[in-house]
């Protein structure tokens, strides 16, 4: 039960979440280190998000089409065994990234040209030591890279500045492109487990990395950054909870928390900074919270349904860049063991995403209300 039951459960927790944590789209998820024996996963997301809104009424009022746009993930993770106390894991994954664009016009309207897109891939090299059936501890090495552009367009960015004295360009026409880079971080863990019930809890502690990513800025009038220019950003340290138990013959409950520290990634490239006084980025820490239930029908299917919630911040006030506010979701998985060796799992996610406010500058421009995402994820399993 455990191991077929663990990775449907697995599946749903790495298939695309949007919605969740700030820029989270992995989650770091590590279970795969906890399954028996010696595997190979392959897994793709596509996630498809509606988020709309509406100028507020002084502003006209007029509507804003969906600012998100939809985008692919893969993953990889490669566990071996190596004896019954040592095993060895490798992740490849997708931990954070953005895509969002609004395509009214810069000229007429309030928002229209802005837009983010954060792309980031990491590689994580895990290993774990039982003490015993009971006790374990896990841990490794994780390189990230990750890149980024952002532009801000429309009225709402057309404010007096200080780029060029006397002239009131504001930050309209901005453009920031920030090139990829790569650092390492750590993972650190350990798990209790008691295998006649398939109980598990497991706590991972994700390290932050620093990057130094090359910097172009330009306004409409011309490049502002200086040549060979680098913006410091911090990805969020995080922690991870994952738990499950059998609560029934064939029948597991399973769950997660996660925490990440998004208040420590500030976004100040120097050019943008020294015209505002303020950062491209203005995120808080959140939480997210998953529970379901896995079943084995029989030899060959098991299935998953779970739901969960993200936090909202203090503040619907949020940046155009990202304007949600907290989620809540419901997912339902399904997994075939083909034979002994090859097995193929899938599920499907719909997620609630918060309303917010755009506000930049905490100055209110648009409202956006009742959106959401469809997410659907597939992976391929071959044991050896």
């Amino acid at each position: 039960m455990k191991t077929r039951l663990i990775t449907v459960a697995a599946l749903l927790s790495s298939t695309v979440s949007a919605g969740a944590v700030s820029l989270d789209r992995s989650g770091q998820s590590i279970t795969p280190l906890f399954l028996d024996g010696n595997q190979v996963q392959l897994s793709f997301g596509f996630t498809d998000p509606s988020i709309d809104g509406q100028n507020q009424a002084a502003l006209g009022g007029a509507p804003i089409a969906n600012v998100a746009e939809s985008f692919v993930t893969a993953g990889l993770a490669i566990k071996y065994q190596f004896n019954e106390k040592l095993s060895f894991a490798f992740i490849v994954d997708e931990p954070y990234g953005s895509d969002t664009f609004y395509v009214e016009s810069p000229v007429f309207s309030t928002l229209g040209g802005t837009g983010a897109t954060v792309d980031s891939t990491a590689y994580t090299a895990l290993g774990r030591y039982k003490f015993n059936d009971a006790w374990s501890v896990h841990g490794g090495i994780r390189y990230q890279e990750i890149s980024a552009s952002v532009t801000l367009g429309g009225l709402a960015f057309n404010t007096p500045g200080t780029f060029t004295p006397g002239t009131a360009t504001g930050v309209n026409g901005y453009s920031g492109n920030f090139g990829s880079d790569g650092a390492f971080g750590y993972v650190i863990g350990g798990a209790y487990e008691k295998p006649d019930i398939a109980l598990r809890v497991a706590l991972t502690y994700n390290s932050g990395t620093t990057h130094d990513l090359p910097t172009v800025e330009s306004l409409p009038f011309g490049q502002i950054s200086a040549p060979g220019a680098t913006t410091e950003v911090e990805t969020p340290e995080s922690i991870n909870l994952d738990f499950q138990t059998g609560i029934a013959p064939n029948t597991l409950l399973f769950g997660n928390v996660r925490y990440a520290r998004y208040s420590d990634t500030d976004v100040q490239p120097a050019g943008f900074f020294g015209a505002t006084g303020s950062s491209l980025t203005d995120l808080e820490d959140g939480f997210d919270f998953s529970i379901g239930i896995g079943r084995r029908f029989n030899e060959k299917w098991s299935g998953s349904i779970s739901a969960g919630f993200s936090t909202e911040g203090d503040d619907d006030l949020i940046s155009p860049l990202a304007p949600t506010n907290g989620s809540q979701f419901i997912a339902i998985g399904g997994k075939y063991d083909v034979n002994e060796s090859f097995a193929i799992a899938g599920g499907v996610r719909y997620t609630f995403l918060g309303d917010a406010i755009a506000a930049p500058g905490d100055n209110p421009v648009a409202d956006f209300e009742n959106n959401d995402a469809v997410s659907v994820g597939l992976r391929f399993e071959y044991a050896f």
